[in-house]
């Protein structure tokens, strides 16, 4: 992170069943400078996306 200048990073999961390529739903790591990582339970990707959004909203008003 710190090389790349990266304040976070979302890690998607290949190895659970579910998520990933190829279907509707993912599970997701947030991993951002400073916290502990974030693991996200199964959800859609949209649901998926708002959590992102909903976490980098917290982010900038702890900053």
């Amino acid at each position: 992170m710190e090389r790349k200048n990266l304040d976070l990073i979302v890690l998607n999961s290949l190895e659970d069943q579910g998520a990933g390529f190829g279907h509707d739903t993912n599970k997701v790591t947030l991993i951002a400078k400073g916290t502990k990582p974030v693991a996200l339970p199964l959800m859609t990707k949209v649901e998926a996306a708002v959590a992102i959004l909903d976490h980098l909203e917290t982010l900038i008003h702890h900053a």
